[in-house]
């Protein structure tokens, strides 16, 4: 099976058990959205167009749709088990659209006021992947519009990396056992996942054009960050 294919089949077998086993994976991952929703420049009553790439099970739509009632929220997704339990979540909402499709399928329209994503771009395979991604997401925008990101990010460094390493050990610990961490959880993040610094991050957002290039939060691999077309 290639790395897609696992990555897919992987966000589908749990897409019903996603939202329990996040907190457990993920530190202040409560925090990180909340941060990644604050950094969206736009008032409350706005009726702007949001894609959310990358949508999982709704959690940061939803939260896009509590600030923002007026706006209009693409979510999109290559697992469709995952849209189906966004699409549960976000019921009582209206303005929203469910797509099936992975960071290769935005429109070169500029569609958007507004792009988020979350815990989804580190898949992509190569620099080169991730920098086409973000001249996509840069095309796919309106001038004016503001791309935000949280993700994980790799330490400049090997020592960077073992506390990286040590302080999500020791977070899973409170969910998770010494075996299932050492066997399962690190294991398929060294299969699936594709981090890169956060200094290469925002490189290349200014090389595709973004101004006003910051991180907004940021708690070891752990990052929130973006700019504005």
């Amino acid at each position: 099976m290639s790395r897609e294919r696992e990555v897919k089949s992987h966000f589908d077998e749990e897409a019903k058990i996603y939202d329990e086993l996040i907190t457990g994976i993920i530190p202040y991952y409560r925090e990180m959205v909340e941060a990644l929703v604050d950094a969206i420049p736009v008032s409350g009553d706005s009726d702007v167009k949001v894609l959310d790439l990358g949508c999982g099970t709704g959690t940061v739509a939803g939260k896009i749709k509590e600030r923002y009632p007026g706006a209009s929220v693409t979510c999109m997704d290559v697992a469709p088990n995952m849209l189906e339990e966004a699409k549960e979540r976000l019921k009582g909402y209206d303005n929203l659209d469910f797509v099936q499709g992975d960071f290769y399928s935005l429109s070169e329209e500029e569609s958007y006021h507004v792009i988020v994503s979350s815990l989804a771009l580190h898949h992509l395979e190569s620099d080169e992947d991730k920098k086409q991604n973000y001249r996509s997401i840069y095309r796919a925008l309106k001038k004016g519009g503001a791309f935000y990101n949280a993700d994980i990010v790799s330490g400049p460094g090997e020592f960077t990396h073992r506390l990286y390493l040590e302080k999500w050990k020791e977070h899973m610990r409170k969910s998770f056992s010494e075996e299932e961490i050492e066997k399962e959880m690190i294991p398929r993040h060294k299969r699936e996942d594709r981090p890169t610094t956060i200094f290469n991050h925002l490189k290349w957002l200014q090389e595709t054009g973004f101004k006003e290039v910051e991180v907004v939060w940021k708690y070891y691999q752990l990052a929130v960050y973006g700019g504005v077309k």
